[in-house]
């Protein structure tokens, strides 16, 4: 009951002063020309400038719209432009507070209002993949009949957190982190506008820097910090807000780190040597640093894959399908749950048993093509399934390895320049030690011995 009181309290106030609400929100474009970021979204005749209006006098697009997107995007800030743009009424749901009873009684204003005053009503529903298929289904006859124009919002997959009749109605739109020089130009907006600081406080480069890496592309995460810090700032009396208050202010030491320069590629490499050397301890704190000073979660992910077929391979089968199950987790989620997902990656490839032997036999079978290592393919091998083949020999005396004891057949596969030659050299280290075990009985069926192929 107190909580509701407070925040009836916040609502009051920030009503009567708007600049008692959020920098955030006193930031938010009204129009798309203030949009920072997304421009793929908003190149001239696309549907999203078709769905407000633009784009010479066409239908203005379909009536739901959903908008996929890690946080900080820009998601409800469409929804509100839209809203603008087009005259409409604009109604805010949150999927985590609202339920069927909530989206029905929408629905229905919406109904009354359309009739009696001929205005139309956005619908902005955030976090639609909290909503179960039953609550979904809601809304349709709403779309169907368009009595609202929907804008759902989701940080989820909606080809698997939203219900296919919705889907399939819907136009979907995707929306990307924020590049830096967004964010950059937000920041510097946001100090200098009467909306946002009104120039009241000054932010020197360091700074803005800190604000960037700390943001992870995020606006509203970039906004508020600027916030707390002018606020800091300007209670101690102080126009320029150092690093050192903005520190103090979002409680995050800034990380010295330079995306750009030597330090990126030194503490990525501490990073793949530490998880080689199976420091999991150091592996986890070059990690840490790369995520507090902003790193893209999508690099961090590539070395990690890269990492579980160079530095692991076949003594661990399953690193790599850990290291690419969790480059797909952070493009869908995005930071800062993100963080979790690389964490348990990088455990899991920093303790896990290691091999090289995969790069050192690819790269070693390249150095003999590239040597003019190959020759003709044995005729034995060719395809012959074209007309003329048989006369030329191709394929006669291949000997079918599924009709044979073992699955294995006694003759040639490789060129006579590389025959014999060993380029998979499997270690001892943890699965591979039985890897090792069967290509040494493989080898030696293939060279005719008849010694078994498995068994203790």
């Amino acid at each position: 009951m107190e909580a509701d009181l407070f925040t009836a309290a916040a609502e009051e106030r920030a009503e009567r002063d708007p600049s008692a609400r959020p920098l955030a929100v006193r930031m938010r474009p009204r129009t798309l020309e203030e949009l920072v970021g997304q421009g793929h979204l908003l190149r001239p005749g696309s549907p999203l400038r078709r769905l407000v209006g633009e784009g010479g006098g066409g239908p203005a697009g379909p009536s739901s719209v959903i908008l996929w997107g890690p946080p900080g995007t820009g998601k409800t800030t469409l929804a509100y432009v839209v809203s603008q743009a087009t005259d409409k009424r604009f109604t805010e749901l949150s999927a985590i507070t609202a339920g069927v009873k909530e989206v029905r009684a929408v629905i229905e204003g919406a109904r009354r209002a359309s009739g009696a005053y001929g205005k139309d009503t956005v619908l902005f529903l955030d976090e639609i993949h909290r909503f179960s298929k039953a609550q979904q289904d809601s809304l349709l006859p709403a779309v169907e009949n368009r009595w609202v124009t929907l804008i759902a919002a989701t940080t989820e997959n909606p080809h698997f957190s939203v219900i296919s009749p919705l889907l399939s109605r819907s136009l979907l739109l995707t929306l990307e982190p924020l590049a830096e020089e967004d964010l950059r130009a937000l920041l510097r907006r946001a100090v200098a506008d009467p909306r946002g600081l009104g120039g009241a406080v000054e932010l020197p480069p360091e700074a803005e820097e800190h604000l960037l890496r700390i943001a992870g592309g995020d606006a509203r995460r970039a906004l508020t910090a600027l916030e707390a810090g002018a606020g800091a700032a300007l209670a101690k009396g102080e126009s320029l807000l150092g690093l050192a208050t903005l520190e103090e202010a979002v409680d995050r030491a800034a990380v010295r780190y330079d995306r750009d320069g030597d330090q990126h590629y030194d503490v990525a490499s501490a990073l793949i040597k530490s998880i080689r050397g199976s420091d999991v301890d150091a592996a986890l704190h070059y990690l840490a640093r790369m995520i507090e000073a902003g790193e893209d979660p999508r690099f961090i992910a590539r070395r990690l894959m890269i990492l579980a077929s160079e530095d692991i391979g076949m003594a661990d089968p399953t690193a790599l399908p850990t290291a690419v199950a969790a480059a797909q987790a952070v493009a869908l989620i995005g930071f800062p749950e993100a963080a979790i997902t690389l964490s348990h990656a990088t455990i899991a490839l920093a303790t896990a048993p290691k091999s090289n032997a995969a790069v050192v036999a690819i790269g070693e079978a390249r150095a003999d093509v590239r040597a003019g290592l190959a020759g003709p393919v044995p005729p034995h091998l060719r395809d012959g399934h074209y007309a003329g083949a048989e006369r030329l020999g191709h394929g006669r005396g291949y000997q079918y390895p599924h009709d044979l004891p073992g699955g294995i057949a006694a003759q040639q596969y490789a060129p006579d320049a590389v025959h014999g030659k060993r380029y998979y050299r499997p270690t001892r280290h943890g699965a591979e030690a039985r890897t090792a075990d069967v290509v040494e009985r493989v080898r030696a069926r293939l060279a005719g011995s008849d010694g078994p192929l498995t068994g203790d």
